[in-house]
């Protein structure tokens, strides 16, 4: 018997929305929210109805009976830090979306949502590899500064998801690899899957690592310092210089990689100065993570939308092409991710977590 599946993703101003049959997409929508509609919300929570009511018309409109469903699955949010899996949407993890527990965020309501769709229906809800995914060994929380641990927030959804593909179509056991997983998007993210486990990985929300579109990476901590207390800035301003602001955004003023790779190969030197720049930050990351392995790496697997590129991989394999082969899986499809973590607890091929 087939298992129907509606996924829901909110974003800050969309919530996609997809069914599907097993793994096949029967139909997905992105459904945009005006800015002016979300203004009218004092908070992410107070959205809830408002996004319910519009995936409920958009079900309607497919001709999809709610009473067809098998089971909701949503997009985790900004949760306690968790080990990677499937979760069912409990009381105890419903509060915390609910709460906030590391920030209000669109994210949030995916379980939220799912949770009371499906519980009008009598299905299960689930969550599937939130950003706070932490799977960090010990030693790699230390960062220098007792007050300051490292966190693990990354692009866990999709990291794990390509891993898991890759394994299953080289007939393999995502669980018995050693892979480095590079995700370039708004966020560049690098992570070391030791035989199932992001046991290390850059905080991409925070400032860590290489730069990106909007975000600034690791930068020189004594000028940060210095800055901070020039009197030039609010704490608002040097945050969203890290997060924003940062990376092709500060250096080019876009955030699009598409028209700096572009602006680069016409010639402009400052862009391609920064073009190449990212490359090489994204390979000295991956460096770091084949250390983390001991430089024992099955694949290098590049994702994200930055890996659509043609001259992506030709970048980095000059880099990084000596640790390990790479494969190339461009863009993020979360919706079939999302569906697939639930499929794997409904099938039982996977025991879902507790939180």
């Amino acid at each position: 018997m087939s298992i129907k599946t509606l996924v829901i993703n909110p974003g800050s101003t969309s919530t996609k929305v997809g069914v599907f049959e097993d793994e096949s997409l029967l139909f997905e929508e992105t459904l945009r929210h005006p800015t002016e509609e979300i203004a009218k919300y004092a908070s992410v929570i107070d959205q809830k109805d408002f996004r319910k009511a519009i995936i409920l018309d958009f079900l309607k409109e497919k001709n999809c009976a709610p009473e067809s469903l098998n089971v909701i699955v949503g997009r985790g949010g900004l949760l306690k830090p968790i080990p990677g899996g499937t979760y069912p949407v409990s009381d105890a993890l419903l509060a915390d979306l609910k709460a906030g527990v590391q920030g209000q965020h669109a994210s949030n309501l995916g379980g939220i949502l799912a949770r009371e769709i499906g519980d009008s229906l009598g299905i299960p809800s689930y969550i599937v590899d939130p950003v706070v995914v932490d799977e960090l060994t010990d030693k790699a929380r230390i960062s220098g500064m007792p007050e300051l641990p490292r966190r693990s927030i990354f692009h866990a959804l999709n990291q794990k998801a390509v891993a898991r593909r890759y394994a299953k179509e080289n007939g393999k056991r995502y669980e018995d690899l050693n892979l480095i997983v590079i995700h370039m998007g708004g966020g560049v993210s690098v992570g070391a899957h030791n035989h199932g486990k992001v046991v290390d990985v850059n905080n991409i929300l925070d400032g860590e690592g290489c730069f990106s579109p909007e975000r600034s990476g690791t930068v020189p901590v004594g000028d940060l310092v210095k800055m901070c207390f020039s009197g030039k800035y609010t704490q608002q301003e040097v945050y969203k210089k890290i997060c924003g602001n940062g990376g092709f955004n500060g250096y080019l003023h876009t955030n699009d990689a598409r028209t700096v790779g572009k602006m680069a190969d016409e010639g402009n030197a400052e862009a391609k100065l920064v073009w190449d720049a990212f490359f090489y930050q994204i390979a000295k990351d991956a460096g770091a993570m084949a250390a983390v392995l001991h430089g024992q790496v099955d694949q290098i697997i590049l994702t994200g939308g930055i890996a659509y590129n043609p001259n992506t991989e030709k970048y980095l394999k000059e880099y990084i092409g000596f640790i390990a082969p790479i494969t190339v899986y461009p863009g993020e499809d979360e919706l079939l991710a999302l569906c697939q973590g639930a499929l794997r607890v409904m099938t039982g091929e996977e025991k879902p977590m507790e939180y």
